[in-house]
């Protein structure tokens, strides 16, 4: 039963563009299950639009484009971490900006990444500040025990940073997902099968 949990060094690095890749290669379903802005399309909309993965429902829909302790308390919402449990079967989980993300004001989104203990894969921008951001995550992970899949890089080809932060976290480097203009799902599937494995999920 494959099922992962992605999550990024950083917000707005491509992980959805990623997910919805990895959601199609593996043929797995995608959760989303705090999503916290609703202006134009959501992850879950983006996702779904790019692979036709089957999508299970937000468990928390947030109007505020901020942390998700920030954005439900703006509404008064209580997000109940303990209650984010993973659906079975084949899926793709994805968080929301970085591991230290705070759900509320106790509870990061590391921390239930540890208690779920599904292999984690972390995307990083290829881009300055990459090598730093990454290995502190990489540590964070590691940690808390949580059993890393693998590092995807996003973004232009840098590879004495790729090369750098797969020595020093001395872990699998899953491939790299450039940027894609037009971004569509064929070329999407087409780009992913081509710079991933299935054999490495």
């Amino acid at each position: 039963m494959n099922q992962f949990v992605v999550t990024g060094t950083d917000t707005g690095i491509g992980k959805t563009v990623f997910s919805a890749a990895l959601a199609g290669m593996l043929d797995a379903r995608y959760w989303k299950p705090v999503q916290a802005g609703l202006d134009g399309p959501t992850d879950s909309e983006a996702v779904a639009e790019l692979s036709g993965a089957a999508i299970i429902p937000e468990s928390y829909r947030l109007k505020l484009p901020a942390s998700p302790h920030q954005s439900a308390a703006e509404e008064g919402i209580i997000i109940d971490a303990d209650a984010l449990i993973p659906p079975p079967g084949p899926l793709v989980i994805e968080g929301a900006g970085g591991l230290m993300v705070p759900l509320t004001r106790q509870v990061l989104f590391i921390d239930v990444f540890a208690r779920w203990r599904l292999p984690l894969v972390l995307c990083a921008r290829t881009s300055l500040g990459t090598i730093n951001h990454t290995l502190l995550s990489v540590e964070a992970i590691r940690s808390r025990n949580i059993p890393l899949q693998g590092i995807a890089f996003i973004g232009d080809a840098n590879l004495e940073s790729e090369s750098i932060i797969i020595e020093k976290a001395g872990a699998k480097r899953l491939g790299r997902l450039p940027h894609i203009a037009p971004l569509t799902p064929g070329r999407l599937a087409a780009v992913c099968s081509q710079k991933f494995h299935p054999k490495d999920f």
